[in-house]
């Protein structure tokens, strides 16, 4: 029977697959869309609320530079889609921004870049799932006052889903995002229809707000698609910069049509009045007492901001198992799970992304300042090694069209990297202050950590390679017994160390007690055990230190001599039982392990509560029961006929 922790995990996540249905965990387009989608989507519900928020800053008048505003937004939305349109084609395999940096640039600035990326997708859990459970708590008050609460719970089951495979997170989601894409385009198209067609005059909730300027300036994952991989991934990055495209401009001129306005946090506002975003006061304005409508577009726009995270559920595994296979990162992160996710991968975002909203009470408005460096440290690097790939390449290239469209690529790249780095200089000079140093700092701190685990790794990769010297046999092979008692664990010890053959066999005993000393001692002769026992004294009672000086002892005769040290150990079947069992034993190992040229062998004892949950295990009634009062069940001289095993102190 499984144990509750098991079926629990299968509830969670389903059946494990087998590593042959990869092929089935891979998305065609019409999944793959809203998928990696919700991220981009979940910014046109944000985008007009800070786009009119900043210029409220210069007073009512500035609202008429919105459209102008917008216009720079989809010049540079069109330039990321245009320009990643090049990588995903020239760089199919998944490593993204940073195989692009690494193969063009370099290692140091391909770490850049992961650092980056690694940041920006923790930054869009928080950021994303915060900005939902805002828009949420305006509908159910005890997500307003729960907001840190709900903000993890929200993780915990984008988490759970995400494990149990991308095929089926991507199939969850894609219901929600083409139904927050239905209600945008409906609120855009019959507010334009009442408004040009039907010529009905549409006010905003906000429209009559008076807005004074205040004195400041202005200015201040490809390998998930089905194949062919780089045309289904460049297709979708296509269809979502369009849709991405529409739906601000169609947002950004309904608000001018309505007059909308919207302020900065602190801005006084008239008595009684409450501010809402801008989806739901345009829907109040389009929809009027058409109440399903306007449910339809609060509901969705909320849902896909928490969904918005789950385009980092999908990029954060997949580049850091990549990390870790250029050991940079844990092994443990290029490991799949039982639904071929990289599960490691997503529960550590999980984690530090609820560490993030936990340490910023789930306020948008403070990670969000956090958030845009990451994205342009690695648009701005990942255009720069495009540029280098396709002068790489122009230099060999001699067939005119490839050469053209290469020529046209690389005026893509070129003026994509110009763009961003251009908004990356803005964006650090003018919220380096306001929490773009947070970011700065932690992707330094994850450069560092970074570096110092491939250090590590090539360290130990040295060290392992083989060479002569550490081929050659050991000279002598001394093993060493621990003996606490004289019982059927210690038995068994000796028989297996005396199996092995070595050349010197030896059983060890520490005397803390003198009493229990001469009680070993009086057993081991009237036993006939033919292994010599030696005593250890212990003036302080101690027994870890004691043995660790008679192995060196041992060794320091030979240099080139092996000691083995065989430690009898229990096997329990309950947790709370290792609390007392074991624990001499694990500081021994703990500190033998550190003994150049000492190995250190554990010989288990299955208890009888270990052998009840693993019913695989031999049959009971070929071991002995129980021997004299207070020794352990196993192998004795003469077999006990009491059923109960008594468990060593």
């Amino acid at each position: 029977m499984a144990s509750p922790t098991s079926l629990l995990k299968r509830l969670l996540i389903g059946r494990p697959f087998k590593s042959d249905r990869m092929q089935h965990t891979l998305l065609p387009k019409r999944i793959a869309l809203p998928v990696f989608a919700s991220d981009a989507l979940s910014s046109v519900a944000y985008a007009p609320d800070e786009i009119l928020m900043t210029l409220s800053v210069g007073g009512a008048a500035f609202y008429a530079y919105s459209p102008w505003i917008a216009l720079c937004v989809v010049v540079v939305m069109l330039t990321v889609v245009a320009s990643y349109r090049q990588n995903v084609h020239a760089y199919p395999s998944g490593g993204g921004d940073y195989e692009v940096a690494t193969v063009n640039l370099g290692p140091r600035f391909g770490l850049v870049v992961a650092s980056a990326l690694l940041v920006d997708y923790v930054l869009t859990v928080a950021v994303s799932v915060s900005s939902g459970v805002e828009n949420l708590g305006s509908a159910w008050g005890f997500a307003g006052q729960h907001k840190v609460e709900v903000a993890v719970v929200v993780i915990a089951i984008l988490t759970a889903m995400n494990l149990r495979g991308i095929r089926e997170a991507g199939t969850a989601f894609a219901i929600p995002t083409y139904a927050f894409m239905f209600a945008i385009y409906l609120l855009i198209g019959w507010g334009f229809v009442r408004i040009l067609v039907l010529g009905n005059h549409l006010v905003a909730p906000s429209a009559g707000l008076s807005v004074k300027p205040e004195h400041v300036l202005i200015s201040n994952g490809v390998p998930a698609f089905k194949p062919p991989k780089s045309r289904n991934a460049a297709t979708t990055l296509l269809m979502l910069g369009l849709i991405a495209v529409t739906m601000l401009v169609g947002i950004v001129t309904l608000t001018r049509l309505t007059q909308l306005k919207m302020v900065e946090p602190g801005h006084p506002l008239p008595k009684g009045y409450t501010q809402q975003p801008v989806l739901p006061q345009l829907a109040q304005a389009v929809f009027g007492s058409f109440h399903p409508a306007f449910y339809l577009v609060i509901a969705t726009t909320a849902l896909i901001l928490v969904l918005a995270a789950n385009t980092a559920f999908n990029g954060f595994p997949v580049l850091g198992s990549i990390l870790a296979q250029d050991r940079y990162l844990p092994r443990q992160l290029h490991t799949r799970g039982d639904r071929l996710a990289f599960s490691n991968g997503i529960l550590f975002l999980a984690i530090f992304a609820c560490v993030l909203i936990v340490a910023f009470n789930a306020q948008t408005t403070r990670l969000i300042q956090l958030y845009i460096v990451g994205v342009f440290v690695s648009f701005t690097l990942s255009q720069s090694g495009m540029l280098r790939h396709w002068n790489r390449l122009l230099r060999t290239e001699r067939d005119p069209a490839s050469r053209r469209r290469m020529i046209r690529s690389r005026a893509i790249n070129g003026f994509g990297a110009v763009m961003t780095g251009s908004v990356l200089i803005l964006v650090v000079v003018t919220k380096f202050l306001a929490g773009a140093w947070i970011s700065i700092a932690a992707m330094a701190v994850i450069y560092l950590v970074m570096v110092g685990i491939h250090r590590h790794y090539e360290h130990v990769a040295r060290e392992l390679t083989p060479t002569e010297e550490r081929q050659m046999l050991p000279a002598r092979n001394h093993t060493i017994v621990l003996v606490s008692k004289v019982h059927l664990p210690t038995l068994r010890a000796l028989a297996y160390a005396q199996g092995t053959r070595p050349d010197t066999l030896t059983a060890v005993t520490v005397n803390v007690d003198d009493a229990d000393t001469r009680h070993i001692q009086q057993e081991w002769e009237d036993r006939h055990i033919p292994v010599p026992l030696t005593i250890v004294d212990s003036p302080y009672r101690e027994i870890t230190r004691p043995i660790i000086d008679y192995v060196k002892s041992v060794r320091r005769e030979s240099p080139r001599d092996v000691v083995t040290v065989f430690i009898p150990e229990y096997v329990v079947g309950k947790w709370w039982e290792n609390l007392l069992h074991n624990q001499s034993a694990l500081r021994l190992k703990g500190r033998l392990l550190f003994e150049p040229g000492v190995m250190v062998v554990s010989v288990p004892w299955q208890l009888a509560s270990s052998q009840r949950k693993n019913l695989s295990r031999l049959d009971q009634a070929r071991w002995p029961a129980r021997g004299p009062r207070g020794e352990a069940p196993g192998l004795a001289p003469e077999p006990e006929p009491e059923p109960e095993a008594a468990v060593p102190q």
